[in-house]
């Protein structure tokens, strides 16, 4: 299937790492130009040259915007915007401060739609452009800390409700929600290393495919719902996750 991505200006949040990583790889090797975010260029040195980086701490407005305009600057318009980036903070709900649940919101959301409406006048003049939001099961069912599950929750309705608003301006906007996802500077494998007897009972117990997501595999439905071929997909958040969702949506 030729998902007709070649030349297209690409914008990846959070893209040298698990998941984003590997979505902007995956816009590369299909001939398309790719410009990603991150707190900083440090171990990146052997990377694709191809692929730029631009820095900055997209928790805060005045980075955000001029990460933007960097980025912009580099590429001109953006065709396809994928907002990836992501964390988690906090504990239980009762012992965590009320500035981590701000953090949270600021990584995992407020980047998201100060992004998407920085990118939308131009897609508005030219009738066209993409934005797929990375959000994650845990949006839709707790299982993550409250802070992460809340603001994914707030991305999955945001990427409906902008989807609604800007279809007949030619614009797409979809999300996909990935369940657990095994890489090297991710959570689950902190947690295999320390304790792998028991996430490996959770993916027993948990996991229906038996096993963790890899991040190509969320890549791969990243790709497609940015391709022509998903044109007729608008306001979706897709679960990638081997089953582990409990929703029957």
């Amino acid at each position: 299937m030729n998902l007709q991505l070649q030349n297209k200006a690409v914008f990846v949040t959070g893209g040298t790492k698990g998941i984003g990583r590997a979505i902007a790889e995956a816009f590369y090797k299909e001939g398309a130009r790719v410009v990603v975010s991150a707190r900083t260029k440090e171990g990146l040195e052997s990377w694709y040259e191809e692929i730029s980086i631009v820095t900055g701490d997209l928790t805060k407005e005045a980075e955000r915007e001029r990460v933007f305009a960097e980025v912009t600057s580099h590429f001109g318009a953006i065709d396809i915007l994928i907002n990836n980036v992501g964390g988690s903070n906090g504990a239980a709900i009762a012992e965590t401060p009320l500035a981590l649940f701000h953090e949270a919101f600021e990584l995992n959301f407020f980047s998201a739609v100060h992004f998407s409406k920085l990118v939308l006048p131009q897609m508005k003049k030219v009738g066209a452009g993409v934005i797929v939001n990375i959000s994650s099961i845990f949006g839709r069912e707790s299982g993550g800390k409250a802070t992460y599950n809340s603001a994914k929750a707030a991305l999955i309705s945001f990427t409906k409700s902008l989807a609604d608003e800007v279809a007949r301006d030619g614009i797409r906007v979809n999300g996909v929600a990935p369940g657990a996802i095994l890489h090297p500077t991710g959570n689950w494998q902190k947690r295999l290393e320390e304790d792998p007897e028991k996430i490996n009972t959770f993916v027993d117990e948990q996991i229906p495919g038996g096993r963790f997501g890899t991040p190509e595999e969320i890549a791969n439905v990243v790709l497609f719902l940015a391709s022509p071929q998903a044109r007729w997909f608008m306001g979706a958040t897709v679960n990638v996750d081997g089953g582990q969702s409990k929703g029957n949506f």
